[in-house]
């Protein structure tokens, strides 16, 4: 009988995560902004929208953020601005390190893990501590604290697994142009889908674009579905 225990717990957990999917039980988090890297011990701002189904902006939640590095762990919570779905914490990390950023909903379980972020010194007065790696290693954070990740699949390790609720990732599938027009403005750019499966307007930056444009035509990806 014991041989039969882990096939009906992973039956009973695919069950129980297919019915919380078919409930509306998914949301979407999206990073207004992320940092290139963070300075150990200096408080960052992370704000956020929560949209269920990717479209929904959510309110009355309760969100967090929590970030780790080996033992050393750090929580902050969320509160909403003024703008619908929004959501914003400040985080300090007190180390240098690679480090682990995740946010929590408070909505059935729904969190977005993003890749790991670098944590350096404090720079001295003058001193440039950016980031500078390649526009297409941005695109690929991006991705992740954009929430595309969601939806979409690619065939990079990523740190949230997606519900491939949209299209797979496809290099070259459109022209960099029309891409960046997509990413632009989905709505005047792709044709009408169910409501459930539209693609949502978050407002990038051009730098963001030309990054997810970077990542998404430029670097090995899946075939199509």
């Amino acid at each position: 009988m014991r041989r039969f225990r882990f096939p009906l717990l992973m039956s009973a957990a695919i069950a129980a995560a297919a019915t919380t999917m078919s409930a509306g039980g998914w949301a979407v988090v999206t990073l207004n902004e992320l940092p290139d890297r963070f300075e150990a011990g200096r408080a960052v701002p992370l704000t956020f929208m929560v949209r269920q189904h990717g479209m929904t902006p959510m309110t009355g939640l309760s969100p967090s953020i929590e970030a780790s590095y080996k033992d050393v762990k750090v929580s902050a919570a969320a509160t909403a601005t003024a703008k619908t779905g929004e959501y914003s914490a400040t985080l300090t990390l007190p180390t240098t390190g690679e480090w682990t950023i995740t946010v929590h909903t408070g909505f059935l379980g729904s969190k977005l893990t993003l890749l790991p972020v670098s944590v350096v010194t404090a720079k001295p007065a003058g001193v440039d501590t950016a980031a500078r790696g390649s526009l297409a290693d941005h695109g690929r954070r991006l991705f992740v604290a954009k929430g595309c990740v969601t939806c979409h699949a690619q065939a990079q390790e990523m740190s949230t697994p997606a519900l491939n609720i949209g299209p797979a990732i496809v290099a070259q599938k459109y022209r960099d142009d029309f891409l960046a027009r997509v990413l632009e403005n989905p709505s005047a750019a792709l044709p009408r889908r169910t409501a459930s499966a539209e693609m949502p307007n978050l407002n990038l930056q051009p730098r963001e674009i030309a990054a997810l444009v970077a990542y998404i035509n430029h670097v090995p990806t899946t075939s199509s579905r």
